[in-house]
């Protein structure tokens, strides 16, 4: 899938599915991205890939000729998403947007003037996207997460944003954000779920893709069922473990 074409059945709204990786092995990430997956995110913020990985990362999923590459970036700041951008993501996941202002900063940073900020240096990205800005900016995507009790307030101005082309739910910090004591604490199960109804509504509403991070598979299907437009399974990391320890138990006889 060309970042062109990512970027279209985004904005169209189009069921999407994709797989989240943190841990910083090239050939693990492309195997994964011969999965089937519409795209593989990178984690820069909290998984264990630096500049050298997401580099390294992108080069691989693209190998694969299939899914589109996205970069959760460090932090809403034009540095960072520009290295992402310009490394050869298709697009990148801002986290901790509180307010529509942080939301057209992340536009900004990832758009090049004279509509946005974004510096000239696609490095690598000129081989798939653009390379003239004109094109670099209708074939990027910018999501912005929502995840604290200010983006939850104000996520229906969030969602208003122009050049904004998504949102995307981070649930572990959602889910704090609404009053939980931990990422899963099942006693704030009815406000974590009105929460998502209305990042969905306000997403719907804008005509904006409605983007969330889930544990496997069924709740994926269960996010998609409900009105979200884009889902991320779990994780490499969480994988590993979870396939190792079943086989540990199958081998020791249950």
């Amino acid at each position: 899938m060309t970042a062109q074409e990512f970027a279209a059945r985004v904005r169209n709204r189009e069921r999407i599915l994709g797989y989240w990786s943190v841990i910083d092995s090239p050939v693990s990430t492309e195997w994964l991205a011969h999965v089937g997956w519409d795209y593989i995110a990178l984690d820069l913020q909290h998984g264990l890939i630096g500049y050298s990985g997401m580099l390294a990362g992108l080069t691989a999923i693209d190998a694969a000729n299939g899914p589109a590459g996205l970069v959760r970036v460090e932090s809403n700041n034009a540095t960072p998403i520009g290295r992402a951008l310009d490394a050869g993501a298709a697009g990148v996941i801002v986290p901790l947007v509180d307010t529509a202002e942080d939301a057209a900063a992340a536009v900004a940073a990832a758009t090049y003037p004279p509509a946005g900020i974004r510096s000239y240096g696609p490095m690598r990205s000129q081989l798939r996207i653009g390379p003239t800005p004109a094109d670099a900016n209708r074939d990027t995507v910018v999501l912005a997460m929502i995840e604290t009790p200010q983006g939850l307030e104000n996520v229906e101005k969030i969602c208003a944003v122009p050049g904004l082309d998504g949102v995307y739910v981070g649930p572990s910090d959602l889910r704090l954000a609404v009053g939980g004591a931990s990422p899963s604490d099942t006693s704030v199960d009815d406000e974590f779920e009105a929460a998502l109804v209305r990042v969905q509504k306000a997403a719907a509403a804008a005509g904006i893709a409605a983007g969330i991070h889930t544990p496997s598979g069924d709740v994926a299907a269960r996010r998609l069922s409900e009105g979200y437009t884009l889902a991320t399974v779990a994780s490499d990391l969480t994988h590993l473990k979870a396939v190792s320890a079943d086989h540990l138990k199958a081998a020791s006889g249950g």
